[in-house]
């Protein structure tokens, strides 16, 4: 039994959150302030965690370990308590902090069901934390599913539009993917005698699987390309997107989807190498359909909030991309791979901000449709500020963090798939067109006299819009700040 604490509080104090005000809490107002307060502590836990990780001189592979070997201690069956991070994990953490803060900060106007509602914001917060520190594969999956159910409800209550189908279309597609990953982590046991992530890639190669490993590894690949998502898997996405409450697209755009590449690269690359570097021509064509297919059907779009949800599944085309490079040579596979989790965390900051703003407007305009909006820069000079920071970051202007993952990407997959590659980085030019064609059409041309009343972002809710900012830009600028910690666990993932 080893026993740090961090990690292990960082995961279960929202869940202690939310039973305090299930529990304990009357008042809309005190539920609100005790919401706030816990997103703040958890931040400053996953800031934490990620800070002791650097400093850590262990020599271990996974620091901050929290373990109880016999949590459920049948012989047949033995499922431990196994929490720990490392160079991969760490600052997939301080994400979820970060955009768990900026969605409870956001979401001041929720009018109904207020405890429950941040009763499931919190809970969501433990699920994908303990998505991202599970060393146990059968607790990633406990979390995995766990995710499932607030991400629903929010949804199902708080959303708009078609909220009723695109909650179920969510569930079904979850479900389907959680169902093959319970099926390849069952196959795994049965082969191996344990759920243990940091025993399985040696026994692995020692043992005979029960399923050949080839298709052990495609049954992991489609489960996590349902959830990331991959064409044709895709079409879930931005349904619940666009019906779902704000803070709920932001945590969906900016952590939920990210499960699924930590997926790919925790347990299909790290469990089955050989496969990966087989298959990776499957992987960059499929990723070259995402960047491509993505960016053109987000041209199309005329609603605000569906174009960035169509861009989702572009952006995560190069996180395949960035999988692909695995079949290169040693350097190409860690730059490839670095590349790929920086565009999980990049993407994670800049989208979540992208829908906040977006969340903002509709909140004082009332209209999401393009068509009808135009020369918001009269009104909203700070949210117009904001969304075009938001948006030269999506588009990969050097200085942003949407550059520096993207750049990484293609020099690591260049030398590997040069003309797949080169496909790919026209998605770039097609995401400049779609994002400064939103913005031109939203905030600037003529003041419009439907909006002469309109309110800019009052200074509260500029506090979430500032954060995500100051880390766009500053990974944008330091990028070996959270390169290096990446590139330390993506060179232990793959040996």
């Amino acid at each position: 039994m080893a026993f740090n604490g961090l990690i292990s509080a960082t995961v279960f104090i929202p869940t202690l959150g939310a039973l305090v005000i299930a529990v304990l809490l009357k008042k809309n107002s005190h539920v609100f302030l005790f919401a706030r307060f816990v997103a703040l502590l958890n931040l400053i836990l996953s800031a934490l965690v990620l800070f002791s990780y650097q400093i850590s001189e262990s020599t271990d592979k996974f620091k901050l370990v929290d373990k109880y070997e016999h949590w459920i201690p049948f012989d047949s069956f033995k499922v431990q308590y196994y929490l720990g991070v490392d160079g991969f994990s760490a600052p997939l953490i301080l994400l979820t902090g970060l955009l768990t803060a900026v969605a409870i900060f956001s979401s001041k106007n929720i009018t109904h069901k207020i405890k429950q509602y941040f009763i499931c914001l919190l809970l969501l917060e433990t699920a994908v934390m303990g998505v991202f520190s599970s060393l146990d594969l059968f607790l990633f999956f406990i979390f995995w599913e766990l995710e499932l159910i607030p991400m629903f409800f929010l949804i199902m209550v708080w959303g708009s539009g078609r909220k009723n189908y695109s909650a179920m279309k969510f569930l079904i597609f979850t479900l389907i993917s959680g169902a093959l990953i319970l099926f390849g982590i069952l196959m795994l046991f049965a082969s191996t005698k344990t759920f243990d992530i940091t025993l399985l890639p040696s026994l692995i190669k020692e043992e005979s699987l029960l399923i050949p490993m080839s298709i052990m590894f495609f049954v992991f690949f489609i489960a996590f390309s349902i959830k990331l998502p991959v064409w044709p898997l895709h079409t879930w996405l931005p349904d619940a997107h666009t019906d779902a409450p704000t803070a709920g697209s932001v945590m969906l755009a900016g952590v939920l989807i990210k499960m699924a590449g930590y997926g790919l690269i925790r347990i299909c690359i790290g469990l089955f190498p050989e496969s990966v570097s087989e298959y990776s021509f499957i992987i960059v064509i499929l990723a070259v359909i995402n960047v491509i297919y993505g960016a053109v059907i987000t041209m199309r779009q005329t609603d605000m909030k569906r174009l960035i949800a169509f861009s989702s599944v572009s952006h995560m085309g190069f996180v395949l991309l960035g999988v692909a490079a695995f079949s290169g040579s040693y350097d190409d596979k860690v730059t490839g791979l670095v590349g790929a989790s920086l565009q999980m965390f990049t993407h994670g900051t800049i989208t979540g901000l992208l829908f906040l703003l977006i969340g903002y407007i509709y909140e004082k305009t009332h209209t999401r449709y393009i068509p009808h909006m135009g020369g918001l820069v009269h009104q909203m000079p700070r949210l117009s500020v904001a969304l075009t920071i938001a948006g030269v970051a999506a588009l990969g202007l050097p200085g942003t963090s949407g550059f520096i993952s993207e750049i990484i990407i293609f020099i690591g997959a260049f030398p590997v798939f040069s003309w797949f590659t080169a496909i790919a980085v026209f998605g770039v030019v097609l995401t400049s067109a779609y994002i400064l064609w939103m913005i031109q059409r939203i905030m600037y041309g003529p003041k419009l006299d439907r909006f002469e009343k309109t309110l800019d972002a009052s200074v509260y809710e500029m506090i979430p819009v500032i954060l995500l900012i100051i880390s766009i830009l500053f990974v944008g600028l330091y990028p070996s700040f959270i390169t290096g910690i990446f590139k330390n666990g993506i060179i232990q993932i793959i040996g």
